[in-house]
């Protein structure tokens, strides 16, 4: 099952490298899944508009872009995962949806997937997407793992991290993908953001930890992944 969805992934990618649309916006099969923005440490919704704006010109329709604000500072597991979840029960509530996709920086990947894994997102999330995440930990959040628990949290060998890596690190019927960069500044080693079983993908363009927000093959390569089924 994994190996085809990597074979159908190179073809959607190529498919959008030839400017071709993305398949859920090219059907006329409703409008696509909600998407909702995760920002990481030390930062907020306002880091996803270049981003936001590459989905608005893609065809996506403005209300189903939403962007979630949390303070970093505070634990991934036992209490940003829970307000993560009635957001996203908040975002479907208003546009009928019946699943969310999560496109995460950075941290926010920690509480997107401790959601997806143990807080009930499984069946609300169809696909859940790390650009540049400390998914198995990275040595820099040792600079502030004294100071808040998101840092902590981040820190190889966390409890939280722990918890997530144990057995399957992709559950579930959702789809993960990662996206990666040699020239991440922040993530060390960059190695961490990949996950067995997910669609691990480098970005070419060898972006920084925060360029990959504004990385225009990046965004086409995320949307492509929101489209497939």
């Amino acid at each position: 099952m994994r190996r085809l969805l990597v074979a159908s992934l190179s073809l959607v990618l190529a498919a959008v490298a030839l400017g071709a649309a993305p398949p859920a916006l090219a059907a006329a099969g409703g409008p696509p899944d909600p998407v909702v923005f995760v920002h990481g440490a030390n930062a907020g919704p306002g880091v996803w508009g270049e981003m936001r704006a590459d989905f608005l010109r893609a065809g996506y329709p403005a209300d189903r872009l939403a962007a979630w604000s949390y303070d970093t500072r505070q634990s991934t597991n036992e209490v940003l995962a829970g307000r993560l979840s009635a957001y996203v029960d908040q975002v479907l509530a208003r546009t009928g949806a019946s699943r969310v996709d999560f496109v995460t920086h950075s941290l926010g990947g920690l509480p997107s997937r401790w959601y997806v894994t143990f807080g009930g997102g499984a069946d609300k999330v169809a696909h859940w997407v790390s650009l540049a995440g400390p998914n198995h930990g990275t040595h820099t959040a040792w600079a502030c793992a004294l100071v808040n628990q998101g840092c902590r949290d981040m820190t190889p060998g966390s409890y939280v991290l722990k918890r997530l890596n144990a057995g399957d690190e992709t559950p579930g019927a959702t789809r993960y993908g990662t996206w990666w960069s040699p020239c991440d500044e922040a993530v060390a080693p960059v190695s961490s953001t990949a996950l067995e079983g997910a669609v691990n993908s480098r970005a070419d363009t060898c972006p920084t930890h925060n360029g990959l927000l504004t990385d225009d093959t990046v965004s086409r390569q995320v949307r492509a992944f929101l489209a497939r089924t």
